[in-house]
């Protein structure tokens, strides 16, 4: 696979990483959906308001 679909993949979860931290909610725990989700978990930090 090329390299780049795994780098942008990363930092897309670091994002929304930071972007669950803004909404109070877990960094870590969002890092990790992400990986598996990815663009699904962005769209969804989007969507939610803060805790």
């Amino acid at each position: 696979m090329n390299e780049g679909y795994f780098v942008g993949w990363g930092t897309l979860a670091l994002i929304n990483a930071v972007l669950a931290q803004g909404k109070n909610r877990s960094g870590l725990n969002w890092f990790i959906i992400s990986l598996v989700i990815g663009p699904i978990a962005t769209l969804s930090l989007a969507l939610f308001d803060k805790k």
